[in-house]
């Protein structure tokens, strides 16, 4: 330290270096970059790499929601649900939930339709991805960007 102050910079300078880079990750537009990057890591993960194509899936979300701790979701895929053409997986993904993959639902061709309901949980305003898997090895999604006005996250007690 004493070696920096001497060519010029001042302890003054230096820790307010430091307490600025500690301050990075708290602006505002790296958390929607970690934020992008945990969808673009669970897609990865989850397709292996493939692909992911748009249409066939349908997700049914209101863009608003009241109340963060239960937000109800529809997932409807085009599918005849034959042994030889069925969806096998529905994911539902999150960007700012602290676990990206919210829920995922195994389905075979004996449901007769590639339909799914529930509520989750979100932690704050952000966009929501339902992810297909087909039985030929495609990956299809639909996104939705959901506005929260009371996150989950908060205790009001």
């Amino acid at each position: 330290m004493s070696r920096l102050i001497r060519e010029g910079l001042t302890r003054r300078e230096v820790t307010a270096g430091i307490a600025a880079v500690a301050l990075v990750p708290l602006a505002p537009g790296s958390r929607a970059a970690v934020a992008g990057d945990q969808i673009s890591t669970a897609l990865e993960k989850i397709t292996g790499g493939v692909p992911v194509n748009d249409g066939r899936v349908k997700l049914e979300i209101s863009s608003l929601a009241e109340n963060g701790l239960s937000v109800p979701l529809t997932v409807s895929v085009d599918s005849p649900m034959t042994a030889d053409d069925h969806v096998k997986t529905i994911h539902i993904l999150s960007e700012k939930n602290p676990v990206t993959e919210v829920v995922k639902f195994n389905l075979s061709p004996r449901m007769g339709r590639a339909r799914v309901s529930t509520s989750i949980r979100m932690a704050d305003t952000q966009r929501v991805v339902a992810l297909a898997e087909m039985s030929d090895g495609s990956f299809w999604s639909d996104e939705a960007h959901v506005i929260v006005t009371l996150s989950a996250c908060i205790d009001g007690g």
